[in-house]
């Protein structure tokens, strides 16, 4: 099967990741899979064209001339899918592959922003939907938001739970006391002030507690001002963006999120691989899946005394730990593997 993903860009980020990983996936059940890419290569389309991928960017221009070149760009390839993520590449490939003659056409929704929620777009992105066979969603909040939208072709709306390849055990990085990771971009929807004030107060209850952000984005600037305003230089960690994030997933004793606005990260189910338990904020996907898994706590957003109250329950309480952490391996392998995500696809494509 000759199958095309349309992605805005190749750059570090939890949808681009997954594009990467299925595209692996799909090669290896043997079919011939490239990738066409509106904006920038980015570090996981160096990667791909390093691997042997067919990865070919469309350069930024205006939507019309996107659309006809997503078009010559299906004639000339005819694939069998053309599998289309988030909502631009949805609106400019959907329809153009259609009128191609591509065979089966799919988009994926990795993330949907109910507060504030963009009407415009949200309207372009339902009537591009008529040109697709399915609509999938990474978690049922987004298929609920998506079927809710004006001109929805809401029978063909599914839910398909991100997967992801395991984490690797490693060699983990030095550590002095209970660790808490983050992986993901620094941006204003992950909230990581909340995060950072939540350690300064739990503290003084959990010695040597460390916080490790790994990534990088706008944020990280103020970030950083407000580790030095609250103390915090020797427990909070910024280590950028990191190609290899195994030895910090291994190390790690909880996996932390404290976003105001969340699909379904991919970090969170790597961690969940390593049987790594979770404190998140009670929103979008994040909240669905602990509840599905049972393999974390969960905090209101924006309240960093409840997540300081979660980080020390889970600190001090090591049955839990081992309770949770067990959770989480049986949910990724029974819900989150990449297996279970490819085959799931490999079904829409031929339904």
């Amino acid at each position: 099967m000759k199958i095309v993903h349309a992605v805005y860009s190749l750059e570090m980020g939890g949808a681009e990741v997954l594009v990467g990983q299925l595209c692996r996936s799909q090669r290896a059940a043997g079919h011939d899979v490239s990738v066409l890419a509106y904006s920038k290569l980015g570090v996981i389309g160096e990667a791909l064209r390093a691997e042997g991928f067919d990865i070919q960017i469309l350069g930024e221009a205006h939507p019309l001339v996107t659309v006809r070149r997503y078009f010559q760009r299906f004639r000339k390839s005819k694939p069998d899918v053309v599998h289309c993520h988030n909502v631009a590449p949805t609106i400019q490939a959907a329809a153009a592959a259609r009128l191609a003659g591509v065979r089966r056409v799919i988009t994926t929704r990795h993330r949907l922003e109910l507060h504030p929620y963009d009407a415009a777009q949200e309207l372009k992105y339902n009537l591009a939907g008529w040109f697709c066979d399915w609509i999938a969603g990474i978690c049922e909040i987004t298929c609920v938001g998506i079927r809710a939208g004006r001109f929805a072709r809401r029978n063909r709306v599914v839910l398909v739970y991100n997967g992801t390849s395991p984490v690797e055990r490693t060699d983990s990085l030095a550590k002095r006391g209970f660790t808490l990771l983050f992986v993901g971009r620094l941006a204003r929807e992950k909230d990581l002030a909340t995060l950072i004030r939540a350690v300064a107060l739990a503290a003084g209850r959990v010695p040597e507690l460390e916080l490790w952000i790994v990534g990088s984005g706008a944020e990280r600037e103020a970030l950083e001002a407000l580790t030095r305003e609250l103390a915090l230089s020797d427990r909070v960690r910024f280590h950028g963006q990191q190609t290899d994030t195994a030895p910090f997933f291994s190390a790690a004793d909880a996996f932390v999120m404290s976003s105001i606005s969340e699909g379904l990260p991919m970090s969170l189910l790597q961690s969940m691989s390593l049987g790594t338990p979770a404190i998140l904020t009670d929103v979008d996907g994040m909240g669905e899946v602990l509840r599905l898994t049972h393999s974390g706590l969960l905090v209101p957003p924006g309240d960093p005394a409840a997540f300081a109250e979660a980080i020390v329950k889970l600190a001090h309480d090591p049955a839990l730990q081992a309770e949770l952490s067990s959770r989480a391996k049986e949910a990724y392998a029974t819900r989150f593997a990449l297996e279970t995500m490819s085959e799931a696809y490999l079904r829409l494509y031929q339904a």
